[in-house]
């Protein structure tokens, strides 16, 4: 289908939020695409209502933010079976890491323009959508306490200065984790299921994970001392870090995950619900503009 009109919705608390998007317009409106936004100021929370509302007077809906802004709207586009555009303007842009598109808005925008689409999975977690990884333990916690002035000012290293604060305290806590295999309990500093390839700024949930396959790629932490994660850092950035003793891995159409005490649970940077838990998979729910294979 040629995109004749798309629909733009930016979150302006985006930690890029305040760039030049006339940088990202401008080979979009080169194409022959028509830009059309809110009457209104809409704040993050109202956008996958606008979409509902709005989105299918459009051909497509282009979405400016960082991961969660993007989860935010992923049920609402599979709903209305529009394709959606990226312009990535937050602190780590996983998703858009997956699907190699690149944070240059010239760049962002020129694959928008060129209108080539493939359809992605969205993970579920309680109801709430998600693209990259829901997170129990050490990064949900540190969500709570990564501020959106801290993401703002230092970027990518605000998340190093939360992981620090989170590590001095961390405790391990006890969870069951539960497929169609049977049920099995671990004490975990961390619990992370994955339904893309990249979370935290470009750590990989698995080496062979994909946004594509319909699966959910889980590992858990089940360490010691929370110090040894240090040496294991290089693993987690190949995505290797199950060939580690103390580090569970598994894959699944979907998961329950239930702890002795509710555990917040972060969904791409954002905290959407507490333990426990029921994960699947929406197989192919949404398309989303991308590079073209081999360009």
């Amino acid at each position: 289908m040629t995109i004749g009109r798309a629909l733009l919705l930016v979150n302006p608390g985006a930690r890029m939020g305040d760039s030049d998007l006339g940088l990202a317009l401008k080979p979009i409106e080169a194409a022959g695409i028509e830009i059309v936004r809110p009457e209104h100021r809409l704040e993050v929370w109202e956008f996958a209502d606008c979409i509902r509302a709005e989105g299918r007077a459009s051909d497509a809906v282009i979405v400016g933010g960082g991961d969660g802004t993007l989860s935010t709207c992923a049920k609402a586009m599979a709903e209305i079976g529009r394709p959606m555009g990226i312009l990535p303007l937050g602190t780590a842009n996983d998703l858009a890491r997956t699907l190699k598109i690149p944070t240059a808005l010239p760049e962002a925008g020129a694959i928008i323009a060129k209108q080539y689409s493939e359809p992605v999975d969205i993970g579920m977690v309680n109801g709430h959508p998600f693209f990259n990884v829901v997170t129990i333990g050490l990064a949900a916690d540190m969500a709570t306490r990564l501020d959106r002035m801290t993401k703002k000012r230092w970027g990518r290293f605000g998340y190093a200065i939360g992981a620090m604060r989170v590590a001095l305290g961390a405790r391990r806590f006890t969870a069951s984790i539960t497929t169609a295999r049977g049920t099995e309990t671990v004490k975990t500093y961390q619990i992370a299921i994955g339904n893309g390839r990249y979370y935290g700024g470009g750590v990989v949930v698995h080496a062979d994970a994909t946004i594509h396959d319909g699966m959910l790629d889980l590992y858990s932490l089940e360490l010691q001392t929370l110090w040894k994660l240090a040496l294991m850092f290089p693993a987690f950035r190949r995505g290797e870090h199950g060939g580690w003793d103390d580090v569970r891995v598994d894959h699944a159409h979907s998961f329950e995950i239930r702890t002795r005490k509710p555990q917040p649970v972060n969904a791409d940077g954002e905290v959407v619900t507490q333990t426990p838990v029921k994960l699947e998979v929406l197989k192919r729910a949404v398309k989303v503009f991308v590079p073209q294979p081999g360009a």
